[in-house]
């Protein structure tokens, strides 16, 4: 099992169109083989930074998640121009 940490960083303004993307992404990780739960977290102090915590049967089972076609589908971070920079994620084993 391993849980992976996501952080996103918004532009101003486009926090809503993050959280309806990712409520997309999750429909598709529940579908994914080896996911077993996901939760999308907002910093109270911060409102433009997210936390993205899923855990996964192992990290292989998330890397083929982030690299299917079905994760492509799902997000349009570029395309809606909404991250205020690269997200950065960590793997926490247990």
């Amino acid at each position: 099992m391993v849980t992976i940490g996501m952080n996103y960083k918004m532009i101003p303004g486009k926090e809503k169109i993050f959280e309806d993307a990712f409520a997309n992404v999750i429909k598709v990780m529940n579908e994914m083989e080896g996911h077993s739960k996901s939760f999308l977290y907002k910093d109270v102090n911060d409102p433009q930074s997210y936390l993205v915590v899923s855990d996964w049967s192992s990290e292989e089972a998330y890397n083929g998640f982030i690299q299917s076609d079905k994760f492509k589908d799902v997000v349009n971070w570029g395309k809606e121009n909404i991250l205020a920079g690269r997200p950065s994620h960590t793997v926490y084993r247990t």
